[in-house]
């Protein structure tokens, strides 16, 4: 049909390409016209493209992977690795207005970015990741660089979780006069995990080794067990900063036996706060600071992107799954910056110290409001809450590391045997790969170790924002090649709001952030170690990129002759009217549950 993108049951072959990667021989051509093999591409030693039951194609049984991921378990997953443990850090640079502006802003560039993922993974859900995306839409070049770059990531974040420090106790630094605050400080200085809150007796290396064992365990006992685990652990997440958000309220409208109302008092006291200089510049570096705050914070939302090829009937998955992730950590993130500003002044003595010292929940507003509030036992349980953030986002990084390996192998930019899976679907060589970097978690240990490591993990930024940056071109590209192509959005399975304008808006906003993200590497002193850590990324991307397109003469493929037929077929109508009728009869409460 005319406009619209060839119909399903698709006949045709892959053969490799010089590029290594694979290409569909159809009875369609790029732009959507009725052709026939030849008969050298007959001869090639291409394979007869098969599908699964979800319209996806197949891979090998011994390479592939498992979908048994519902909807509910995948927008946990995001919402898992996405919420870390540093939440809310930063009130005391942007003041409560400039930080909910930043929080605000790019949680509409993080809707972009999944807005872009959704529909480009609706029409076409392969289990190659975004990667596949560049390598199909833009160039094999920048797939390879986008696919290493995310994998770098998620090398080095995996073991920065298992290893959070949360490095003073509260009850003693508070119940210490203010004079002697500093000095606990300092000597705790070499740091410890977050069990050490509670003992010291058990040394910081035996933690990380059981912390590495379970997340391990837990990825290769399969995508179910892992999908049913991580869904649980996020959902105590939920819990949690619900209760969060509820107690921040009470003590803004004078719940707390003692205290008055606080109302908007720091709001109009001390909107916007001062970063580096006590002037008006100083009062746009807060905000532009809470910004780069804010990618990372929002950060990991687009590992919902890796999942899609573990995913149960991922066209009707996936915009669901965008939806719900979308809401959660706008609603969290949002909630929580705008309840934080009403209860805690961005100058109190103890968020400035806590923030120096780069802690995570000493870090956090809701500690610090509630240790003025004077209840004593909830720095006990949100300590034990942060336990449970640490796995949940180690465990989602594990596994993310695994699957972004897995792809990029599958796409032949890395070696083949990382698509190597067990029975129950998992990529082994390609998790006991990613499990080796965990290891780095040991150098926390000593404290020259832990200055190294701290370099590491600062480049954890600048990888995501590329990673971002790389989706949306990829999505750019998509649209621009439709409309070449005589491809209506209409016929897409799913049709993400203000596309393509909000795609055009996340990449400025993106790029911009990205370029100055390192400004305070310039101000008021040149400093060349914060200056390399968050610059690395962009030179190392460069170089993967460059790299691929000389050894393999790679070019950007022109937009009349993008593939929008391989590896897809279209939604069957007759199925979805099957699903609908089934769910007429579904009683109300498995309804809800399926849709949670």
């Amino acid at each position: 049909m005319q406009g619209s993108i060839p119909e399903k049951k698709l006949s045709g072959e892959y053969v490799d390409d010089k590029h290594g990667d694979a290409t569909f021989i159809s009875g369609f051509s790029a732009a959507g016209g009725r052709r026939s093999a030849t008969s050298s591409e007959l001869e090639s030693g291409a394979q007869q493209t098969q599908y699964d039951e979800d319209g996806v194609e197949r891979v090998a049984p011994e390479n592939d992977l498992h979908r048994g991921l519902k909807a509910r378990q995948i927008s946990m997953i995001a919402l898992g690795g996405a919420i870390g443990t540093g939440l809310v850090i930063g009130l005391s640079r942007g003041g409560p207005v400039g930080l909910l502006l930043a929080y605000v802003v790019m949680g509409t560039v993080c809707f972009g970015v999944l807005a872009s993922l959704g529909e480009m993974a609706t029409l076409i859900p392969h289990k190659k990741g975004f990667s596949g995306y560049a390598s199909r839409f833009v160039d094999p070049a920048m797939g390879f660089a986008t696919g290493w770059n995310y994998l770098f990531k998620y090398l080095v974040v995996t073991p920065n979780n298992i290893t959070v420090r949360f490095v003073v106790s509260l009850k003693s630094v508070h119940q210490r006069p203010a004079a002697d605050r500093s000095e606990e400080l300092s000597h705790t200085q070499a740091a410890s995990i977050v069990i050490q809150y509670w003992t010291r007796a058990v040394p910081v290396g035996a933690w990380i080794t059981i912390f590495n064992v379970i997340i391990i365990v837990i990825n290769l006992l399969g995508i179910k067990v892992f999908g049913e685990i991580e869904f649980w652990l996020s959902f105590f997440k939920i819990i949690v900063l619900t209760g969060l958000i509820l107690l921040g309220w009470i003590i803004d409208l004078g719940g707390v036996p003692g205290q008055g109302r606080i109302g908007f008092r720091y709001w109009r006291d001390q909107p916007f706060a001062h970063y580096i200089y006590n002037t008006d510049t100083g009062v746009f570096l807060g905000v532009w600071s809470c910004m780069t705050t804010a990618l990372f914070a929002y950060m990991g939302c687009e590992l919902i992107g890796v999942t899609f090829g573990e995913a149960k009937n991922p066209r009707k998955t996936i915009p669901k799954t965008i939806r719900r992730t979308f809401w959660r950590l706008l609603i969290f993130y949002v909630g929580s910056i705008f309840v934080v500003g009403l209860i805690v002044s961005a100058n109190d003595p103890d968020l400035l110290t806590a923030n120096k010292r780069r802690t995570s929940a000493a870090a956090s507003p809701f500690v610090v409001a509630i240790q003025r509030a004077g209840i004593k036992v909830l720095p006990d349980i949100i300590n034990a809450s942060i336990l449970m953030f640490v796995m949940s986002a180690a465990n989602s990084d594990l596994y993310i590391g695994s699957r972004t390996l897995y792809a990029l192998a599958a796409e032949s930019k890395a070696p083949k045997i990382f698509m190597r899976t067990n029975r129950y679907g998992t990529p082994y060589i390609a998790l006991a790969f990613c499990s080796a970097f965990c290891c780095l978690a040991y150098m926390n240990v000593a404290a020259e170790g832990a200055q190294v490591f701290t370099y590491f993990t600062a480049l954890v930024t600048i990888f995501g924002a590329l990673t971002w940056l790389s989706i949306l071109v990829s999505h750019v590209r998509f649209m621009k090649g439709l409309k070449v192509q005589g491809i209506s959005r209409d016929t897409l399975p799913w049709q993400a709001p203000l596309q393509p304008y909000l795609a055009y808006f996340s990449i400025v906003v993106t790029s911009i952030v990205t370029l100055f993200k390192g400004f305070d590497a310039f101000m008021p002193n040149f400093k060349f170690r914060t200056f390399i850590t968050a610059y690395l990324g962009l030179p190392i991307y460069v170089i993967l990129y460059t790299g691929w397109k000389i050894y393999h003469r790679t070019s950007i493929i022109p937009l009349a002759e993008l593939d929008f037929v391989s590896g897809r077929r279209e939604f069957d109508e007759d199925e979805a009217a099957e699903e609908a009728a089934a769910n007429k009869h579904t009683p109300l409460w498995k309804k809800i549950w399926q849709g949670a």
